[in-house]
């Protein structure tokens, strides 16, 4: 059986964590797997759609093709699933237009509507396609997933040396970090030892905080952040980013590191305050939970071990890769992890509770 994935870039990030990351147990079930980036131009375009039919199914990731070329994928296709882990139906945090987008969601609710199978990265995405006429048995929630044998667990911590923030990201993601300049420069000033360590392609800095910048690299970012102590992350409160599935903090959980997140989104989900992180809305609470963990070594080891454990029982690409290969076979979907009462509402929108 042959399954064809059709998406930005064969080296995306998304397509790296949500298509590619699932390949060896494609393998083990029969299929191969085959990665194209959507061809340019309408001619190449139409024709890429259109030899879709060779395959027995096609995973269309994120992109919102034209009424023309959707109908054009959908006939060629005997088994189309729609995979996106962005809330693709509005624009992001950072356009000055606005997030509601007409067009956008027009695109989006067609695309739902003809999909045999619905891969939406989180409860809030899945509503989205619900909402615009996705039948409901046919969306289900398939978390983004990591694979935590790629990562080096956090030795024990120690009082010896600065302590490191961690961050990862893409220059356009680094937006949200630049928002929140005031409170990583009042970091810098009101916790001594502190550093940043930045893992990017763009590296602004945040005196007095002092930044080490480490270059991105796909090889590297696993080492990269297992180099620091603790991970953060913000993102802004908008329907944008309720829409995202919380990578950053799942990389940071795989490298045995707690986490300090703002409570929007996806993170209340990730982080259980106290028990694998800290949760943090305002500058106040921000600055106690980066001094607490800042200096009590054992705080860090304690929640950096339980997260660890959360990501290998629920967010697990070992964990997560049947449900993958069911939407792609047509087999029902297996049960979802049903292992703390915060992984409730992913089993409920994957229809299994």
């Amino acid at each position: 059986m042959k399954a064809l994935a059709l998406v930005e870039a064969p080296d995306h990030v998304c397509c790296r964590y949500r298509v590619r990351a699932f390949e060896p147990t494609l393998a083990a079930s029969g299929w191969t797997l085959t990665v194209q980036g959507l061809a340019q131009g309408p001619a190449g375009r139409w024709a890429q759609l259109r030899r879709a039919g060779e395959f027995d199914a096609v995973v269309l990731q994120r992109k919102l093709l034209p009424a023309w070329q959707l109908h054009t994928l959908r006939r060629a296709t005997r088994r189309l699933i729609f995979d996106y882990d962005d809330a693709v139906l509005y624009r992001d945090s950072y356009d000055p237009r606005g997030p509601h987008c007409p067009r956008r969601a027009s695109r989006f609710a067609r695309t739902v509507r003809l999909a045999d199978v619905v891969l939406a990265g989180n409860g809030f995405l899945a509503d989205c396609a619900r909402k615009a006429g996705a039948r409901a048995e046919r969306v289900r929630v398939l978390p983004t997933c990591v694979d935590p044998e790629l990562y080096r667990p956090k030795g024990e911590p120690t009082t010896k040396g600065p302590v490191q923030l961690v961050w990862i990201g893409s220059s356009s993601t680094l937006q949200g970090l630049e928002r929140q300049r005031p409170l990583l420069e009042r970091l810098g000033l009101e916790v001594p030892g502190l550093q940043l360590r930045l893992i990017c392609d763009r590296f602004p800095r945040f005196d007095p905080l002092p930044v080490l910048s480490i270059p991105w690299s796909e090889p590297g970012e696993a080492d990269a952040i297992a180099g620091g102590d603790l991970g953060i992350t913000w993102v802004p409160d908008d329907l944008w980013s309720r829409g995202k599935c919380g990578l950053k903090v799942l990389q940071y959980q795989a490298a045995g590191l707690p986490v300090v997140a703002n409570p929007v989104g996806v993170h209340p989900l990730l982080v259980q305050h106290g028990v694998n992180g800290l949760l943090a809305d305002t500058p106040d609470e921000w600055v106690r939970a980066i001094q607490a963990l800042t200096v009590d070594p054992s705080l860090r080891s304690r929640l950096g071990r339980e997260a660890r454990t959360s990501v290998e029982v629920h967010y697990s690409v070992a964990t997560w890769a049947p449900a993958f290969v069911a939407a792609l076979t047509g087999a029902s979907p297996p049960t979802a992890p049903k292992t703390s009462s915060r992984n409730k509402t992913l089993a409920r929108t994957n229809g299994t509770q």
